[in-house]
C-alpha cells in the first residue's frame, strides 16, 4: 500500500484569484506515490471541534523536492481556516488516496474536460502525458477560470468556455468537448468537475464511442472506506443491476459506463 502519514510543513499559502488558492506543501514521503487523479487528505492544525479531514485533489508535485500542491476554493469554515494558514505551519496529511486516472493509449488523443477548480486535479495528467493534451475548461465566468498560463506552459492546446460568454466560448464546456470529439474520436477523455457536468460528458463521449474517465464529486468522511458515507450506484450484473461502491477507496475515477447516475 503506497499510503503515507506525515506532518506536513506548508512552504506557500496564497490567493491564485478570487476565492481561489493554492497552498505547497512539503510532503516527501507522499509525493514519490502520487498518480494523476488521486488526493489528500487533509487534518487542519488547532481545529479541534472539526475532527474530520477534509479531502483535496492533489494539484502538481515535484519529486526533487517533495513539493505537493493542492488547489481549492473558499466555501466554508475548514477551507477559510487553511487560506489563513502562514509558511510554516504543520498539517497532518494522509495520501496518496483512491484510484486516479489510466494512462493514455499510444496513438490516442488526450482530452481533459475541468469545470472549475476541477482543472487542479487534471493538470498532473497533463503534466505527466508522453504528447500534449487537448484541456477544455469551463467556469460559470471568467473569475471560474483557472490555471490557463500552467496548462499551456506544458504546451497544451487550451480552450475556454464561461456560462455567461465572459471569456472563449459561451455555453457549456460539453459543447467544445462535441467539437473536439468530431474533429478526432480517436481520444482519451479524462475529466473531473460537478457531476451534472460528468453525466453530461460521459453522454458525449458515448456517442462517439468512448469510455470516459470521470473523478466523480463526491462528499467524503474517512477518505479511506471504512465509514461508507460516499458511496455510489455503479453497474453490475447482479439482480439489480447495480451496487454501491466507495468512492474514496473504489474511485474517485470511475469509467463512465460503470456509473449508475439514476
Amino acid at each position: 500500500m503506497s499510503r503515507r502519514q506525515e506532518q506536513a510543513a506548508i512552504r506557500a499559502n496564497g490567493r491564485l484569484q478570487g476565492e481561489y488558492f493554492r497552498v505547497d506543501f512539503d510532503a516527501p514521503g507522499i509525493v514519490p506515490h502520487v498518480r494523476p487523479g488521486q488526493f489528500v487528505h487533509l487534518q487542519l492544525p488547532a481545529f479541534e471541534h472539526r475532527v474530520l479531514r477534509r479531502p483535496f485533489s492533489i494539484f502538481d508535485v515535484d519529486l526533487a523536492t517533495g513539493r505537493l500542491s493542492v488547489v481549492y476554493k473558499v466555501v466554508g469554515e475548514g477551507t477559510q481556516r487553511l487560506s489563513s494558514l502562514d509558511a510554516g505551519v504543520c498539517v497532518d496529511l494522509m495520501g496518496p488516496l483512491g484510484n486516479g486516472y489510466s494512462d493514455a493509449p499510444s496513438g490516442n488523443r488526450p482530452v481533459l474536460v475541468a469545470g472549475g477548480y476541477g482543472c487542479a486535479a487534471t493538470y498532473l495528467f497533463a503534466k505527466r502525458s508522453p504528447v500534449p493534451c487537448t484541456v477544455l475548461i469551463g467556469g460559470r465566468t471568467e473569475g471560474d477560470v483557472l490555471l490557463t498560463d500552467a496548462y499551456e506552459a506544458l504546451g497544451c492546446d487550451v480552450r475556454v468556455s464561461t456560462d455567461d460568454g465572459s471569456l472563449g466560448h459561451k455555453g457549456l464546456v460539453t459543447e467544445l468537448l462535441e467539437a473536439v470529439l468530431v474533429e478526432e474520436s480517436n481520444s482519451t477523455v479524462v475529466a473531473c468537475g460537478p457531476n451534472p457536468m460528468l453525466r453530461a460528458v460521459g453522454m458525449v463521449c458515448e456517442t462517439h464511442g468512448i469510455d470516459a474517465q470521470l473523478s466523480l464529486d463526491h462528499v467524503m468522511c474517512c477518505g479511506v472506506g471504512a465509514c461508507f458515507a460516499c458511496v455510489v450506484k455503479i453497474k453490475t450484473d447482479n439482480e439489480d443491476g447495480w451496487e454501491y461502491i466507495r468512492t474514496c477507496k473504489d474511485g474517485p475515477v470511475f469509467r463512465a459506463s460503470q456509473v449508475n447516475w439514476d
